[in-house]
């Protein structure tokens, strides 16, 4: 597994070895690819921090030139990897900007092509919320503090780096973006007053996760709040009409593929599986579902249980498993908690045939404190791997600007969909032009299907907010992750629990 930083640096600069295209038009402007190569990012946020067009960031705390730390302080550092990323991505769409891949605007993708698209005006541009005359304000609330420190600061970290980076290369309508950031403390309450006090401060929230997302659901929704997030969650905010998940989610719906695997290269041992969850938040609600959805696939679960998040002595769950002759083990919970289990696992000497995850586990910090106890585990997977960076010029630009903001961070599979929500916001917001406002924003995104962001991950549902259905999987062997059964999305349609 990649850690971020140094070996981030290498593979976006070395791999891809091409620098940033830089053309974007219509309500754009032009930057020469040399001018950004010394472009700097501030790493850091705070509760109301800024990201300026520069992509430095300004909070309630101020820290010192240099401070690339983060945390509560803004630091006004370059980054460490220049502008190395890709040939194909800048943040243009129907607009013509400059585009790694992507489909047609009836697949719900955006024009890549390049070149000024005439025929997108900013005539009868109106401010508004979030809006000035040099200026786009936008929002990202996710869980910064809480039981978890840090849990969904990835997100946070990417919709920085694609706002740093769309600031150095466009603007809309002659605006740049400027990001408020909020913490939502992995905690309802504090998420339902983050939206609430968004409303009045920004023009939309983009790339915001937090396990407990339900809180803001109805105060979004009141105050037609366009949301689009990384991904929704809960039952309530999957509901909320102006919420979006960049990685499109139901929360009643499991994708097929998943139980095909097991019971095409695991054979019986899908007949003796186990689904342990935290018994909190998304974990709770989602969990049991997934498992009835498998069920109904052809598996069968001896066991379907939630442990208290305040639980640390995971060892008598290893010893149902035992008891009950468990061969296919999952989780849903943090990667810190699956590191628990895993260790439990070895020191009980209980080894299952498969330990199944979703993309949470692939963190380097999950291959670095799980050692030799996290060793095989299989991840399914819907994005892009980081370490085949230099095949997808997307990954390599989220990659490479994700440096410069925040020199030393790691990527996350929550930061893959914030970086997405980033580009899908914008490149909505360039098309609609002078027509920009809430409600047709909101419209824009809800007819958006089979979005890539540019090949960035498989095909979402974002506008219908049905689950995608194509994956792939990866395998830790010795702390590294390789693909197996491919490196192709397999897409077998959804079931559900």
């Amino acid at each position: 597994m990649l850690r971020a930083g140094n070996q981030v640096s290498k593979l976006v600069s070395g791999a891809a070895a091409v620098t940033l295209a830089l053309t974007l038009a219509a309500c754009g402007s032009n930057i020469d690819p040399e001018d950004v190569q010394g472009l700097g990012g501030g790493g850091g946020t705070a509760d109301g921090g800024i990201v300026s067009p520069d992509g430095t960031v300004a909070g309630d705390t101020t820290g010192t030139t240099g401070d690339p730390t983060g945390g509560t302080t803004a630091g006004t550092t370059g980054g460490s990897t220049g502008a190395a990323g890709s040939t194909g991505g800048t943040a243009g769409g129907t607009t013509g900007g400059a585009g790694g891949g992507g489909g047609t605007e009836g697949d719900g993708e955006n024009s890549a092509s390049g070149g000024e698209d005439k025929g997108v005006s900013c005539d009868g541009f109106k401010n508004g919320p979030g809006i000035t005359d040099t200026e786009i304000v936008i929002g990202n609330s996710s869980d910064i503090s809480g039981p978890v420190p840090g849990l969904f600061e990835a997100s946070q970290d990417a919709t920085r780096a694609y706002v740093a980076y769309f600031n150095a290369t466009s603007d809309i309508c002659g605006r740049k973006l400027k990001l408020v950031t909020y913490d939502s403390r992995t905690d309802a309450s504090a998420d339902q007053q983050a939206y609430t006090k968004a409303c009045d401060e920004v023009f939309a929230m983009v790339g915001s996760m937090s396990a407990f997302d339900s809180g803001g659901a109805s105060a979004t929704q009141a105050c037609g709040l366009p949301d689009i997030r990384s991904a929704a969650v809960t039952n309530e905010r999957n509901a909320c009409a102006t919420c979006f998940g960049a990685q499109s989610t139901n929360t009643g719906q499991h994708q097929n593929i998943v139980a095909d695997y097991i019971l095409k290269n695991y054979g019986e041992a899908g007949q003796h599986a186990a689904f342990f969850y935290i018994n909190a938040g998304a974990a709770a609600q989602n969990a049991p579902v997934q498992a009835s959805a498998m069920t109904k696939r052809g598996m069968k679960f001896d066991i379907v249980q939630g442990i208290d998040i305040a639980e640390f002595n995971y060892a008598p769950y290893v010893q149902q498993l035992k008891d009950k002759n468990i061969e296919v083990v999952f989780w849903t919970g943090a990667y810190q908690q699956s590191v628990r289990l895993r260790q439990a696992m070895e020191q009980q000497d209980y080894t299952p045939k498969l330990y199944m995850r979703d993309p949470t586990d692939y963190n380097p910090d999950f291959v670095e404190s799980g050692g030799s106890a996290v060793d095989g585990t299989v991840v399914f997977t819907n994005f892009t791997p980081f370490e085949e960076a230099s095949q997808n010029k997307e990954t390599a630009l989220y990659l490479s600007w994700l440096q410069q903001v925040r020199p030393g961070a790691d990527p996350t599979f929550f930061g893959v969909f914030s970086w997405s929500a980033a580009r899908l916001f914008v490149e909505k917001a360039i098309a609609l032009g002078g027509g920009l406002d809430r409600a047709s924003l909101i419209n824009a995104v809800k007819s958006t299907g089979k979005w890539t962001a540019n090949d960035l991950h498989s095909p979402q549902n974002v506008g219908t907010k049905q689950t995608g259905d194509c994956w792939r999987f990866i395998q830790l062997n010795d702390g590294k992750w390789s693909p197996v059964g491919g490196t192709k999305y397999q897409c077998a349609g959804v079931t559900a629990g």
